[in-house]
């Protein structure tokens, strides 16, 4: 490969990690100043939590029609509208948020929007490295990138929120404009693929009947991946909100102190997600393995909670479980992405990421209220839930077999 050309599939890769590093930053960017949009617009902490909530609800249920579209004409026509859409919505909220007395259902308008936008932007980032990637390495290789930028999303989200908030209260709002602009210039003039837009759109009766043959062959750890992903999303984010409030509430970490504190654990499942991706290959026994020591290290670290009230503690039973997390990760992306044809990744995928968005979305209002309780109870449902993932991750998990 020449030098031109290695250049030109690095640009690539960083294109494709922007997003989803713009999509993470576009949520959990927010939350650290929600309680300052309650002081400023006036508003409860059930309406403040909207901001969050419509953002996940609206992608869940938009998700699986971006990878419709995205089979049919093709992911870059996708996915640049909906960036755009996205920066559009941020716009929307940042100017409500700062021209208007009364702008709350106004911003919660614009998160709808990049809600919308943010159904054909991540999810559409699994089959696009599928479609230019033809060798399994380096398709492996891409997707612990992908993963990795969307976990350093959620290692600076909370940093930067702060940050932002202490210039102007709403301006991580307009932060998300410029960065989906840049992304937009980059997918558009550095991703040369341009998936199958190319070919001739399918009839929608033979689509689906093609969807339903993928789903008989490989039903079976397609399924399982589906729920692991969403457990293994469910218990990162329930894990980070217990962790994020426990520092606050007991220990006094606030602010930009508390973001670093987070930052140390999620940058352990960076590192781990990283390193799988670049180990893995096109090797699917290895990435089963991996999905099960992964969601093997996550259920003992959630089983161990309770065992000590320090926030060293807590913060190394944090780390191991985020390095379990990031391990299991790529592999399921790659196990998607490869095994099946290209014609089916984007609806497949978005499948798979509705899912995802399902545990993030159900994760921190659960553990919050579990935490009302006696912490057993929350260390018992995590703890099932991993064993319930392990379980389907050695049971299920084995695609070569078909």
């Amino acid at each position: 490969m020449s030098n031109q050309q290695s250049m030109e599939k690095r640009w690539a890769i960083i294109s494709l990690a922007s997003v989803p590093l713009i999509m993470t930053l576009g949520n959990s960017m927010l939350i650290p100043i929600l309680p300052v949009m309650e002081e400023k617009l006036d508003i409860t902490k059930l309406q403040s939590s909207y901001i969050i909530t419509v953002y996940s609800v609206v992608a869940i249920i938009c998700i699986p029609i971006a990878g419709y579209l995205s089979d049919r004409y093709g992911r870059k026509k996708v996915l640049v509208p909906a960036l755009i859409v996205t920066g559009i919505g941020g716009l929307i909220a940042g100017l409500a948020a700062w021209k208007m007395d009364d702008a709350f259902v106004v911003i919660l308008m614009g998160r709808i929007l990049q809600g919308i936008g943010a159904s054909g932007a991540m999810p559409i980032v699994f089959p696009l490295v599928g479609d230019m990637f033809r060798r399994h390495d380096e398709a492996s290789s891409t997707l612990g990138i992908i993963e990795t930028s969307n976990t350093i999303g959620k290692v600076l989200s909370p940093i930067l929120g702060a940050g932002l908030t202490a210039v102007i209260w709403f301006l991580p709002f307009f932060s998300i404009p410029v960065f989906c602009t840049i992304s937009v210039l980059m997918i558009i003039f550095l991703i040369k693929n341009k998936g199958n837009n190319e070919e001739e759109p399918m009839p929608f009766k033979e689509y689906w009947e093609l969807i339903k043959g993928v789903f008989r062959e490989h039903k079976r750890w397609l399924i399982a991946i589906f729920f692991i992903g969403a457990i293994l999303m469910f218990i990162l984010f329930g894990f980070l909100f217990y962790l994020s409030s426990i520092l606050e509430d007991k220990f006094d970490y606030e602010g930009i102190k508390k973001g670093l504190l987070l930052a140390i654990p999620l940058l352990a499942l960076s590192i781990a997600s990283y390193v799988t991706g670049k180990k893995i290959d096109d090797r699917l026994k290895l990435m089963k393995w991996i999905t099960f020591i992964g969601i093997v290290l996550a259920g003992c670290s959630v089983a161990v909670i309770s065992f000590m009230d320090h926030f060293i503690y807590l913060i190394i039973i944090f780390l191991i479980c985020g390095v379990g997390i990031g391990m299991a990760l790529p592999c399921m992306d790659s196990l998607i992405t490869e095994s099946l044809d290209k014609t089916v990744r984007g609806a497949v995928t978005s499948i798979y990421s509705s899912m995802r968005f399902i545990g993030v979305a159900a994760g921190p209002p659960v553990i919050a209220l579990l935490m009302d309780k006696n912490i057993f109870w929350m260390v018992s449902l995590l703890t099932i839930f991993a064993l319930g993932a392990g379980f389907l991750a050695f049971r299920n998990i084995d695609p070569e077999e078909e």
